[in-house]
Order: C-alpha cells, then sequence, then structure tokens
C-alpha cells in the first residue's frame, strides 16, 4: 500500500495532462472527429469525478477480490445442491461471507475520501470544492487558523461518529441472523 500513496500526486496530475483541452485525449477526439473543439473538461466536477473513481477505486476493489474470492465454489455448490437458486446463494451465502470485505472497502475509502485535498485543487481547481480543500483554504486564503483548525477537528469528529453509527447499524443487522442460528443445548436429565 506504500507505494500506491507515493504516486497518489504524480497519478492526479497525470489526469491533469490527459484532461487538459491540449491534451492527448482532446487531441484524440478531434482527430476522430468526435468533438470540433478542444476538450473542456479540466476544472469541472465530472474531473473531480474521473480523478476519485480512478484513485480511490483500488482500495474498494482489492479488499471485495479477497473476499470474494474466499467464497470458494464448493459452498456455492453446497447452496445449489441443497436447492437454492442463483439469488438466494448469492444473498444468502457469497454476501454474507464478503461482508468484512464490503465494510473494509467502504472504509478503506471513505475516510481518506473524505479530506481528500489533492484530487480537488488539481482536478477541479476553485471549482472542485470538497471537504479538504474546504479545510486547506482556510489556512491558505483566508489565513484563518482558528476556523481552519476548528474545521478539521469538526471532521475528523464527522468521519469518527459516521464510522462508529454505521458499525453500530452493522452489528445491529446481524443480530437476527446471530440469533435465529443459535445453537442450545440441554442438559441429559
Amino acid at each position: 500500500m506504500v507505494p500506491y500513496w507515493t504516486n497518489f500526486l504524480v497519478r492526479t496530475i497525470g489526469w491533469q495532462v490527459i484532461l487538459a483541452p491540449e491534451g492527448w485525449l482532446s487531441a484524440l477526439l478531434q482527430t476522430l472527429h468526435l468533438t470540433d473543439a478542444p476538450l473542456e473538461l479540466l476544472y469541472t466536477r465530472t474531473a473531480v469525478l474521473i480523478g476519485v473513481v480512478y484513485n480511490y477505486l483500488p482500495l474498494m476493489i482489492l479488499p471485495l477480490f479477497v473476499a470474494f474470492d474466499r467464497v470458494g465454489a464448493p459452498l456455492r455448490e453446497a447452496s445449489k445442491d441443497l436447492g437454492a437458486n442463483r439469488w438466494r446463494t448469492f444473498t444468502r451465502v457469497t454476501l454474507p461471507l464478503a461482508r468484512p470485505g464490503i465494510i473494509a472497502g467502504t472504509v478503506l475509502v471513505f475516510i481518506p475520501l473524505m479530506g481528500d485535498y489533492v484530487t480537488a485543487t488539481v482536478l477541479g481547481g476553485a471549482r472542485g470544492n470538497m471537504v479538504g480543500q474546504l479545510v486547506a483554504s482556510q489556512f491558505q486564503t483566508a489565513q484563518n487558523w482558528a476556523l481552519g483548525s476548528a474545521m478539521a477537528v469538526v471532521l475528523i469528529l464527522v468521519i469518527a461518529v459516521t464510522v462508529a453509527v454505521i458499525a453500530a447499524l452493522v452489528w445491529l443487522a446481524g443480530l437476527p441472523l446471530r440469533s435465529r442460528h443459535r445453537l442450545v443445548l440441554e442438559e441429559a436429565p
């Protein structure tokens, strides 16, 4: 994961080069006569969205791949042998066993995305307002260190509370499943 984070800025600047009006993508689209004018995609919300998806998609795919890879074919075959169709196999076998990977991927994407400053600044410019960029603007542009610090602390608290609430909801959602499958052994008289 460390090499992934070291080139985060380089990959984002790469998208800036690709999406620029004088970039190769714009030239290719004009050469193929798909557009008449240069591509005006840089410094828009679409450019920020492309950068966010490109930068954070691996953080979601990796835990999902590991989680779904652990759910082996014998479990799916056993479910089908017991009479379950594909949908029931997916919802009753595959999805519950992959839930830790889904949760890990969501947390791995949510926490750094909330404070992402680089993608919005490089690809969105002044119009790419994300929370991390708003906090940074209090320090850099407004020179209001007190408000910037307060916004950063509020951001940290919002992230912590959101993760805690979602963890509690996931735990509560699993209670009926845990209580329904509980085995109670009685002592023989």
